[in-house]
Protein backbone atom coordinates (compact mmCIF):
# COMPACT_ATOMS: atom_id res chain seq x y z
CA UNK A 1 0.00 0.00 0.00
CA UNK A 2 1.34 3.40 -0.54
CA UNK A 3 2.55 5.50 1.80
CA UNK A 4 0.28 8.37 2.68
CA UNK A 5 0.70 11.72 4.50
CA UNK A 6 -1.12 12.47 7.93
CA UNK A 7 -3.29 14.85 5.69
CA UNK A 8 -4.73 12.04 3.72
CA UNK A 9 -4.52 10.03 6.36
CA UNK A 10 -6.87 12.03 8.57
CA UNK A 11 -9.24 12.74 5.61
CA UNK A 12 -9.24 8.56 5.06
CA UNK A 13 -10.37 8.32 8.70
CA UNK A 14 -13.17 11.42 8.34
CA UNK A 15 -14.35 9.54 5.87
CA UNK A 16 -15.15 6.21 7.36
CA UNK A 17 -16.11 7.88 10.22
CA UNK A 18 -18.80 9.91 7.86
CA UNK A 19 -19.93 6.80 5.65
CA UNK A 20 -20.64 4.41 8.57
CA UNK A 21 -22.78 7.44 10.57
CA UNK A 22 -24.77 7.93 7.03
CA UNK A 23 -25.49 4.19 6.88
CA UNK A 24 -26.42 3.91 10.60
CA UNK A 25 -28.90 6.68 9.88
CA UNK A 26 -30.38 4.61 6.84
CA UNK A 27 -31.63 1.81 9.38
CA UNK A 28 -34.01 4.58 10.66
CA UNK A 29 -35.14 5.31 7.14
CA UNK A 30 -35.61 1.66 6.16
CA UNK A 31 -37.31 0.45 9.10
CA UNK A 32 -40.37 2.79 8.59
CA UNK A 33 -39.98 2.86 4.65
CA UNK A 34 -40.56 -0.97 4.57
CA UNK A 35 -43.91 -0.87 5.80
CA UNK A 36 -45.15 0.18 2.59
CA UNK A 37 -42.94 -1.15 0.19
CA UNK A 38 -40.55 -4.76 -0.24
CA UNK A 39 -37.17 -4.00 0.27
CA UNK A 40 -36.48 -4.87 -3.13
CA UNK A 41 -38.52 -1.72 -4.24
CA UNK A 42 -37.15 0.44 -2.13
CA UNK A 43 -33.57 -0.54 -3.16
CA UNK A 44 -34.34 -0.25 -6.80
CA UNK A 45 -35.56 3.33 -5.92
CA UNK A 46 -32.63 4.32 -3.79
CA UNK A 47 -30.71 3.40 -6.94
CA UNK A 48 -32.86 4.77 -9.52
CA UNK A 49 -32.89 7.84 -7.63
CA UNK A 50 -28.64 7.73 -7.14
CA UNK A 51 -28.46 6.93 -10.68
CA UNK A 52 -30.40 9.90 -11.84
CA UNK A 53 -28.44 12.38 -9.08
CA UNK A 54 -25.17 11.13 -10.07
CA UNK A 55 -25.45 11.31 -13.96
CA UNK A 56 -26.79 15.18 -13.29
CA UNK A 57 -24.02 16.09 -11.52
CA UNK A 58 -21.57 14.27 -14.00
CA UNK A 59 -23.56 16.35 -17.36
CA UNK A 60 -22.97 19.50 -15.25
CA UNK A 61 -19.76 18.48 -14.62
CA UNK A 62 -19.69 18.94 -10.95
CA UNK A 63 -17.90 15.85 -10.60
CA UNK A 64 -15.78 14.42 -13.78
CA UNK A 65 -15.61 10.85 -14.60
CA UNK A 66 -13.41 9.32 -18.14
CA UNK A 67 -13.66 5.90 -18.74
CA UNK A 68 -12.04 6.66 -22.59
CA UNK A 69 -9.08 4.17 -22.35
CA UNK A 70 -9.82 2.39 -19.57
CA UNK A 71 -11.24 -1.32 -19.22
CA UNK A 72 -14.48 -0.89 -17.43
CA UNK A 73 -14.68 -4.71 -16.71
CA UNK A 74 -13.05 -4.20 -13.45
CA UNK A 75 -15.65 -2.17 -12.55
CA UNK A 76 -18.51 -4.68 -14.29
CA UNK A 77 -16.97 -7.36 -11.10
CA UNK A 78 -17.12 -4.56 -8.45
CA UNK A 79 -20.60 -4.08 -9.31
CA UNK A 80 -21.95 -7.18 -8.82
CA UNK A 81 -19.97 -8.06 -5.79
CA UNK A 82 -21.09 -4.72 -4.29
CA UNK A 83 -24.19 -3.56 -4.18
CA UNK A 84 -25.82 -6.23 -6.16
CA UNK A 85 -24.54 -9.55 -4.27
CA UNK A 86 -24.03 -7.69 -1.02
CA UNK A 87 -27.57 -6.37 -1.05
CA UNK A 88 -29.21 -9.83 -2.31
CA UNK A 89 -27.20 -11.95 0.99
CA UNK A 90 -28.47 -8.55 3.66
CA UNK A 91 -31.87 -8.26 2.26
CA UNK A 92 -32.63 -11.84 2.28
CA UNK A 93 -30.58 -12.78 4.97
CA UNK A 94 -32.36 -10.09 6.99
CA UNK A 95 -35.63 -11.02 6.52
CA UNK A 96 -35.25 -14.53 7.15
CA UNK A 97 -33.27 -14.50 10.66
CA UNK A 98 -33.33 -12.36 13.50
CA UNK A 99 -32.12 -8.89 14.28
CA UNK A 100 -29.54 -10.17 16.97
CA UNK A 101 -28.18 -13.44 14.42
CA UNK A 102 -28.05 -10.49 11.54
CA UNK A 103 -26.49 -8.41 13.16
CA UNK A 104 -23.91 -10.44 14.58
CA UNK A 105 -23.66 -11.96 11.29
CA UNK A 106 -23.12 -8.46 9.43
CA UNK A 107 -20.83 -7.64 12.68
CA UNK A 108 -18.16 -10.08 11.15
CA UNK A 109 -17.28 -8.22 8.37
CA UNK A 110 -14.44 -6.28 9.50
CA UNK A 111 -12.86 -9.74 11.00
CA UNK A 112 -13.66 -11.30 7.29
CA UNK A 113 -12.40 -8.22 5.43
CA UNK A 114 -9.12 -8.08 7.67
CA UNK A 115 -8.94 -11.95 6.34
CA UNK A 116 -9.57 -10.97 3.05
CA UNK A 117 -6.96 -8.26 2.67
CA UNK A 118 -4.06 -10.27 4.59
CA UNK A 119 -4.96 -13.75 1.55
CA UNK A 120 -5.19 -11.01 -1.26
CA UNK A 121 -3.65 -7.82 -0.92
CA UNK A 122 -0.90 -9.48 1.54
CA UNK A 123 -1.63 -6.47 4.06
CA UNK A 124 -0.34 -7.66 6.99
CA UNK A 125 -2.51 -6.01 10.01
CA UNK A 126 -0.80 -4.85 13.42
CA UNK A 127 -1.74 -6.35 16.40
CA UNK A 128 -3.47 -3.48 17.86
CA UNK A 129 -6.14 -3.67 14.68
CA UNK A 130 -6.63 -6.74 15.24
CA UNK A 131 -7.53 -6.64 18.98
CA UNK A 132 -9.31 -3.41 17.94
CA UNK A 133 -11.70 -5.54 15.47
CA UNK A 134 -12.39 -8.14 17.63
CA UNK A 135 -13.08 -5.56 20.72
CA UNK A 136 -15.33 -3.94 18.03
CA UNK A 137 -16.82 -7.52 17.34
CA UNK A 138 -17.84 -7.81 21.27
CA UNK A 139 -19.18 -4.52 21.25
CA UNK A 140 -21.67 -5.16 18.34
CA UNK A 141 -22.74 -8.66 19.60
CA UNK A 142 -23.66 -6.74 23.31
CA UNK A 143 -25.56 -4.19 21.52
CA UNK A 144 -27.69 -6.76 19.34
CA UNK A 145 -28.27 -9.08 22.42
CA UNK A 146 -29.78 -6.35 24.43
CA UNK A 147 -32.77 -5.94 21.45
CA UNK A 148 -33.59 -9.64 21.32
CA UNK A 149 -31.64 -12.80 22.23
CA UNK A 150 -34.09 -14.79 20.07
CA UNK A 151 -33.07 -17.50 16.63
CA UNK A 152 -34.49 -18.58 13.70
CA UNK A 153 -32.22 -21.18 13.14
CA UNK A 154 -32.41 -20.84 9.15
CA UNK A 155 -30.21 -22.03 7.20
CA UNK A 156 -31.23 -19.86 4.45
CA UNK A 157 -31.09 -16.96 6.59
CA UNK A 158 -27.92 -17.84 7.51
CA UNK A 159 -26.58 -18.58 4.40
CA UNK A 160 -27.48 -15.06 2.47
CA UNK A 161 -26.32 -13.39 5.58
CA UNK A 162 -22.49 -14.99 4.76
CA UNK A 163 -22.84 -14.24 1.90
CA UNK A 164 -23.64 -10.44 2.18
CA UNK A 165 -19.95 -10.81 4.99
CA UNK A 166 -18.26 -12.40 1.85
CA UNK A 167 -19.31 -10.00 -0.80
CA UNK A 168 -17.98 -6.91 1.45
CA UNK A 169 -14.99 -8.19 2.02
CA UNK A 170 -14.57 -8.97 -1.40
CA UNK A 171 -15.32 -5.56 -2.48
CA UNK A 172 -13.12 -4.23 -0.12
CA UNK A 173 -10.24 -6.13 -1.53
CA UNK A 174 -11.32 -5.47 -5.16
CA UNK A 175 -11.94 -1.63 -4.64
CA UNK A 176 -8.24 -1.39 -3.71
CA UNK A 177 -6.75 -2.77 -6.28
CA UNK A 178 -8.72 -0.05 -9.23
CA UNK A 179 -5.84 2.67 -8.89
CA UNK A 180 -6.88 3.41 -12.67
CA UNK A 181 -9.96 4.82 -11.78
CA UNK A 182 -11.30 7.59 -9.35
CA UNK A 183 -13.31 7.53 -5.93
CA UNK A 184 -15.81 9.27 -8.25
CA UNK A 185 -15.69 6.83 -11.28
CA UNK A 186 -16.16 3.84 -9.22
CA UNK A 187 -19.05 4.86 -7.27
CA UNK A 188 -20.96 5.96 -10.53
CA UNK A 189 -19.94 2.52 -11.72
CA UNK A 190 -21.54 0.91 -8.62
CA UNK A 191 -24.44 2.77 -8.71
CA UNK A 192 -25.04 2.43 -12.09
CA UNK A 193 -25.01 -1.81 -11.61
CA UNK A 194 -26.96 -1.27 -8.65
CA UNK A 195 -29.14 0.48 -10.69
CA UNK A 196 -30.01 -1.79 -13.34
CA UNK A 197 -29.97 -4.94 -11.04
CA UNK A 198 -32.66 -3.96 -8.47
CA UNK A 199 -34.86 -1.95 -11.25
CA UNK A 200 -35.31 -5.35 -13.40
CA UNK A 201 -35.70 -7.29 -9.92
CA UNK A 202 -38.34 -5.21 -8.37
CA UNK A 203 -40.04 -4.71 -11.54
CA UNK A 204 -40.37 -8.92 -12.18
CA UNK A 205 -41.70 -8.47 -8.14
CA UNK A 206 -44.54 -6.24 -8.85
CA UNK A 207 -45.62 -8.09 -12.20
CA UNK A 208 -45.43 -11.06 -10.30
CA UNK A 209 -47.43 -9.51 -7.26
CA UNK A 210 -49.78 -7.78 -9.86
CA UNK A 211 -49.09 -4.23 -7.33
CA UNK A 212 -46.56 -2.81 -10.38
CA UNK A 213 -48.94 0.71 -10.56
CA UNK A 214 -49.68 0.45 -6.79
CA UNK A 215 -45.77 0.35 -5.91
CA UNK A 216 -45.05 2.77 -8.25
CA UNK A 217 -47.66 5.16 -6.87
CA UNK A 218 -46.12 4.86 -3.73
CA UNK A 219 -42.96 6.61 -4.85
CA UNK A 220 -44.61 9.79 -4.88
CA UNK A 221 -47.76 9.84 -2.08
CA UNK A 222 -46.16 7.77 0.86
CA UNK A 223 -43.83 10.53 2.88
CA UNK A 224 -41.68 8.10 4.50
CA UNK A 225 -41.13 6.44 1.79
CA UNK A 226 -40.02 9.49 -0.70
CA UNK A 227 -37.94 10.55 2.88
CA UNK A 228 -36.59 7.16 3.03
CA UNK A 229 -36.07 7.21 -1.32
CA UNK A 230 -33.99 10.05 -0.79
CA UNK A 231 -31.92 9.68 1.82
CA UNK A 232 -30.46 6.26 1.01
CA UNK A 233 -30.46 7.45 -2.76
CA UNK A 234 -28.48 10.74 -2.21
CA UNK A 235 -26.97 9.81 1.15
CA UNK A 236 -26.44 6.25 1.09
CA UNK A 237 -25.46 5.28 -2.29
CA UNK A 238 -23.64 8.69 -3.51
CA UNK A 239 -22.41 10.19 -0.94
CA UNK A 240 -21.67 7.00 1.51
CA UNK A 241 -20.26 4.68 -1.22
CA UNK A 242 -17.84 7.71 -2.25
CA UNK A 243 -16.59 8.32 0.81
CA UNK A 244 -15.78 4.69 1.38
CA UNK A 245 -14.30 3.91 -1.51
CA UNK A 246 -12.08 7.34 -0.44
CA UNK A 247 -11.77 5.82 2.60
CA UNK A 248 -10.18 2.73 0.96
CA UNK A 249 -7.87 4.36 -1.24
CA UNK A 250 -6.12 6.59 1.70
CA UNK A 251 -6.15 4.59 4.17
CA UNK A 252 -6.74 1.07 3.65
CA UNK A 253 -9.00 -2.41 3.63
CA UNK A 254 -8.55 -2.88 7.62
CA UNK A 255 -8.43 0.32 8.65
CA UNK A 256 -11.64 1.42 6.87
CA UNK A 257 -13.69 -1.52 7.99
CA UNK A 258 -12.37 -1.16 11.25
CA UNK A 259 -15.29 1.87 11.08
CA UNK A 260 -18.43 -0.35 10.59
CA UNK A 261 -19.25 -0.45 14.15
CA UNK A 262 -19.79 3.17 14.34
CA UNK A 263 -23.10 2.36 12.32
CA UNK A 264 -24.20 -0.11 15.13
CA UNK A 265 -23.47 3.06 17.64
CA UNK A 266 -25.38 5.14 15.52
CA UNK A 267 -28.67 2.99 14.81
CA UNK A 268 -29.41 2.82 18.24
CA UNK A 269 -29.06 6.73 19.15
CA UNK A 270 -30.92 7.39 16.08
CA UNK A 271 -33.44 4.81 17.34
CA UNK A 272 -33.79 6.21 20.78
CA UNK A 273 -33.57 10.13 19.38
CA UNK A 274 -35.65 9.78 16.46
CA UNK A 275 -38.13 7.08 17.29
CA UNK A 276 -38.16 6.61 20.83
CA UNK A 277 -36.57 3.43 21.51
CA UNK A 278 -35.49 2.55 24.97
CA UNK A 279 -31.60 2.66 25.41
CA UNK A 280 -30.94 -0.16 27.64
CA UNK A 281 -27.70 -0.68 29.75
CA UNK A 282 -26.64 -3.58 27.95
CA UNK A 283 -26.70 -0.94 24.78
CA UNK A 284 -24.64 1.23 26.26
CA UNK A 285 -22.02 -0.51 27.57
CA UNK A 286 -21.78 -2.46 23.92
CA UNK A 287 -21.55 1.22 22.22
CA UNK A 288 -18.76 2.62 24.22
CA UNK A 289 -16.74 -1.07 23.79
CA UNK A 290 -17.18 -0.47 20.35
CA UNK A 291 -15.85 2.76 20.26
CA UNK A 292 -13.07 1.54 22.35
CA UNK A 293 -12.47 -1.14 19.96
CA UNK A 294 -12.61 1.27 17.04
CA UNK A 295 -10.01 3.42 18.95
CA UNK A 296 -7.76 0.70 19.80
CA UNK A 297 -7.81 -0.28 16.07
CA UNK A 298 -6.76 3.25 14.66
CA UNK A 299 -4.50 4.21 17.57
CA UNK A 300 -1.97 4.81 15.42
CA UNK A 301 -1.86 5.92 11.68
CA UNK A 302 1.53 3.81 11.11
CA UNK A 303 0.62 1.66 7.64
CA UNK A 304 0.78 -2.03 7.91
Amino acid sequence: MKNHDQRSIKLGILAAISCEAIFGLSYIFTKQATQSTSEFSLLAFRFFVAFVVMSILVVIKVVKINFKGKSILPLIILGIIDPCCYFIGETIGIANSTASESGIFLACIPVASLTASTIFLKEKPSKTQISGILVTLVGVMITVFAVSTDSSFSLKGYLFLLIAVAAYSMYSVTVSKLSDFTSVEITYAMITCGCIFFLILALAEAINNGNLSSTLALAISDKNLIKAILFQGIGCSVFAFFLSNFAIANIGVNKTSSFIGISTVVSVLAGVSLLGEKLTISQLIGGIIIVAGVYLANASFKES
